[in-house]
Formats: C-alpha cells, structure tokens, sequence
C-alpha cells in the first residue's frame, strides 16, 4: 500500500494529504484521471475517529490529473489485491462511512471519516492496510523511519512533490502546465518552492552560455 502511494505522490505531484484523502469514485481507471477536491487531516482528541476531510488548500488546488501507464498499471493491480484481501476478510474487513461535521451556524465545515459495520453508504478509501483499516498519512511513518535511519536519507513524503515538479520543468514541460497539475494559481509559487536546482543544473547553465558566446564570437569573425 505504501508503495502505491509512494508511486501515485511521484506521478502526479499531489500533496499528501490529498494523496491519503483519495476513494475510488475519485479515480476513473476508464479514462485515467483522478480527481483532487478533497484533504485529509488528523484531530488527536476526536472519540469517534480521527480522520477528517476537508477542502485542499485553495480553491485553484481543485483540479484533475492525468494518470500515465506506469500509475495505471500500479493503481490497477493494486484495486485488484485490495478486492482480493475484500473478500479474504469478508465481515472482519473494516469499512467506513463519513459523517458530516457543521459549525454553530449549520455550515458544513468537514466529514467525519468514521468506522461503521452498518450497510449504508460506505466509502472507499483507496489507501488502507490489508484488513481495510484506513490509518490515513500514519501509514508513511514506519517506511520513513527506515528511509532515515536506516538509508540515511533526509526527506519527507511531501517532497515527492518538489521532484515531480523539477524533474517535469527539466524535461521539457512548461512551468504553466506544471503549475496547474500541482494546484497552484500562481506559477509564482511553483518556481520559488518546487524547482529546485543542483551543483550540475547551475554547472550546465554556465557552460551553454560559455558555448553560446563562443559561437557568436566565431560568427563575428567569419563576417
């Protein structure tokens, strides 16, 4: 599960609470889009469950991503075990249904993720534990202890974000198209804190201008 997820952060640049706010309904496999209008975060204190979903973090962060054939095939065999583990678990698979959450003056403000065995409604988490427990972003907590102490790698899951977005721009696709897979309304934000640049970027950047120079000089000469 961890792995999908991992994967589904690298191939679309989503957020990570977007990433663990994602059902099935959200996912069309037919036309290979997901939908993103939803975020999910924790409430510690909460009785009834902890996990909320709420609204992503600005209105321009509603959006819909294209799924490549790498992505598809990952979600697709993994909707296939997920359906498998269903059915090994029948009765004792955990299911889960969302309750709305109003403020004082009756607006609707978020939904409850909540674990029912009552039939009505249910909702498909697409990223739970074998036996259907939706722990949402918990389940990256143990893969990222080993990713730091043991790999001695220092990054968190929401950088994958950050590494769609400069290994897009590095290959060709254009800042304003990446802006608008990530969500943002301003290319602006994309540039300032999801490109980033390396010793050999900044290297590259020195020797084309150096060979564009060198070129011009010649031409020069030549006239």
């Amino acid at each position: 599960m961890f792995i999908c997820a991992f994967l589904t952060a690298c191939y679309t640049g989503m957020r990570t609470g977007e990433v663990f706010a994602l059902t099935w309904n959200d996912i069309d496999l037919e036309n290979r889009t997901i939908k993103i209008n939803k975020t999910v975060y924790a409430k510690d204190k909460e009785n009834k469950g902890r996990w909320y979903l709420g609204t992503t973090k600005t209105a321009g962060s509603y959006r819909e991503v294209y799924i490549c054939d790498t992505l598809f095939s990952v979600l697709y065999d993994y909707k296939k075990l997920q359906n498998k583990y269903r059915k090994e678990y029948g009765k004792n698979y955990k299911r889960y249904i969302i309750e709305e959450v109003r403020n004082k003056y009756g607006k609707l403000v978020e939904y409850k993720i909540i674990q029912s065995n009552v039939k009505r409604n249910y909702i498909e988490m697409v990223f739970t534990r074998k036996d259907g427990t939706y722990s949402g972003t918990d389940i990256i907590k143990y893969p990222f202890k080993i990713i730091h102490h043991e790999l001695g790698i220092n990054c968190r899951f929401y950088d994958l974000r950050g590494s769609f977005a400069t290994v897009s721009l590095r290959n060709g696709c254009e800042i304003k198209d990446i802006a608008e897979v990530l969500g943002h309304k301003r290319i602006e934000a994309t540039e300032k804190y999801y490109i980033s640049s390396t010793k050999e970027d900044k290297k590259r950047v020195n020797e084309k201008i150096g060979l564009i120079i060198t070129l011009n000089n010649k031409q020069d000469l030549i006239k």
